[in-house]
């Protein structure tokens, strides 16, 4: 069984606090992530929105773009609407062969707000669990024809956050709309990752590796943090430098016969944690123990 190692760009530059990493090119970002070993990148804000402009930068650092964050609105929009905010967006990823387009419901969500601890994240109704899904069915439906499967990202902050929301949403929804399963928010919410690749394996189709420093995090749920402060103080790190042991998420993996990205991805801030050091941290240890657990990976 084989995989492939991607990263994500939040540790060079945060789209939702642009201050953090603001100076870094993505020219820097890229040679960075290439040289720490990984063949693949999400997207982020600092990315051209065309692929002319987009392939070249990652084909000079031998990268492919291995998906990227679409952050939805369905609760206010319907599917065809979502579908028209989102077609550039979807284009960029079908000329650049992306394998899926991560994709969460953040209507409402405070992971971006300042202010708002985590305890006040919106909730759904009965009513808007029925408008969800039958909207996430639709819209996937339709991402699934242009060849683009959305992969939901259970996320802090947002509607769907627990590992009972996201057990009820992929048991509520169609085939089309499929799982990425993040091993840092699903700790965060105090969920196991674990069980949800065991239950829904054949919706699982992108992983994101993200650690998890233990005292920042118990600190953060004790004090009833906001998602900014949790990360600013420092909750999320690569694999290998927090508390999550992947050797048995990782031989789930296996058993499932996974075989799509694994992407390193962790909000911090560039200054406190160095996202070249880091990016090499992650690599060195999710390969070695990816390989460990019987995997083959992929450049």
């Amino acid at each position: 069984m084989s995989i492939k190692l991607g990263i994500a760009p939040i540790a060079w530059s945060n789209d939702d606090m642009p201050e953090l990493g603001g100076e870094t090119t993505l020219e820097q970002c890229l040679g960075e992530a290439s040289k720490a070993g990984f063949t693949g990148i999400e997207s982020g804000g600092k990315f051209p929105k065309n692929s002319k402009e987009l392939l070249p930068k990652l084909e000079k650092e031998n990268l492919k773009l291995c998906s990227g964050w679409y952050g939805a609105q369905l609760l206010k929009n319907s599917p065809k609407e979502e579908f028209s905010l989102m077609r550039s967006q979807l284009n960029l990823f079908k000329d650049c062969n992306a394998p899926c387009m991560v994709f969460a419901e953040i209507t409402n969500s405070v992971q971006g707000d300042p202010k708002t601890p985590l305890s006040q994240r919106p909730k759904l109704t009965k009513d808007d669990w029925s408008k969800l899904t039958l909207r996430m069915n639709e819209i996937g439906k339709m991402m699934f024809d242009e060849g683009m499967p959305i992969a939901y990202h259970h996320h802090m902050g947002t509607v769907i956050e627990t590992e009972n929301e996201t057990s009820r949403l992929m048991e509520n929804t169609n085939d089309y709309v499929k799982l990425l399963v993040d091993t840092g928010h699903m700790l965060f919410a105090q969920g196991n990752s674990i069980k949800l690749v065991k239950d829904f394996s054949e919706k699982l189709i992108h992983v994101h590796c993200k650690d998890i420093r233990k005292e920042v995090l118990d600190n953060s749920l004790k004090n009833d943090s906001t998602f900014r402060q949790a990360f600013l103080d420092g909750a999320f790190t690569v694999p290998g430098d927090g508390c999550i042991d992947y050797i048995p998420f990782l031989k789930i993996l296996k058993e499932k016969n996974y075989s799509g990205w694994l992407v390193v991805e962790a909000e911090q801030d560039p200054v406190k944690a160095n996202p070249f050091e880091y990016a090499k941290i992650g690599y060195k240890y999710l390969s070695k123990t990816a390989k460990d657990c019987g995997f083959e990976i992929i450049n």
